[in-house]
């Protein structure tokens, strides 16, 4: 009965300090102040491993069809550049005002270097999901809303090929007619 009884205390006064938190204002939620180390490394995991366990049933389609590049990327250029960048640029005032801050997709992700075919898999099947559903409280919206799985496809494999290009193929295979 002990043992009820200081469980029954121990969450009273855990909803205390949440509802103590919650109301006080003491947790500064401004995107130009960083979370402290503990709470952007539980952010981040949290985020990331919810990202994989959602994607991690994703088919992933033929990426190399060149014509996904053209559509995807149009759909970059306009939807997606002023936050995570363009060959050759390195910050941008949406950039710089995120809080987190947007990967540079245009910049090669060292860590993605020399990855086995199932790692890519695995790659674009995260970035399908982010781009469709988005991340809450982060700045990326949620794509899937207004364009349809072929298009987000499209959006994917150009983000794959956006390292590798300069930015005068940037601006071929982003113009539009």
């Amino acid at each position: 009965m002990k043992i009820v009884k200081l469980l029954l205390l121990l969450i009273v006064l855990g909803i205390v300090s949440v509802i103590t938190v919650m109301y006080s204002g003491i947790v500064d939620v401004a995107a130009d102040e960083p979370h402290s180390e503990l709470v952007y490394w539980l952010l981040e995991e949290t985020r990331e491993n919810s990202i994989k366990k959602a994607a991690e049933s994703i088919e992933v389609p033929d990426l190399s069809d060149p014509e996904l590049l053209l559509t995807g990327g149009a759909d970059y250029e306009y939807m997606c550049s002023s936050c995570h960048l363009k060959p050759g640029q390195i910050e941008s005032d949406m950039s710089l005002g995120l809080y987190p801050a947007p990967p540079n997709l245009a910049v090669s992700d060292e860590s993605h270097k020399g990855h086995e075919h199932g790692d890519e898999m695995q790659s674009a099947r995260k970035n399908f999901w982010v781009i469709k559903h988005g991340i809450k409280a982060s700045g990326m919206p949620a794509w899937g809303k207004t364009h349809d799985d072929q298009r987000i496809w499209a959006m994917v494999a150009f983000i794959k090929r956006l390292p590798t290009l300069t930015p005068e193929q940037y601006q071929v295979l982003t113009a539009v007619e």
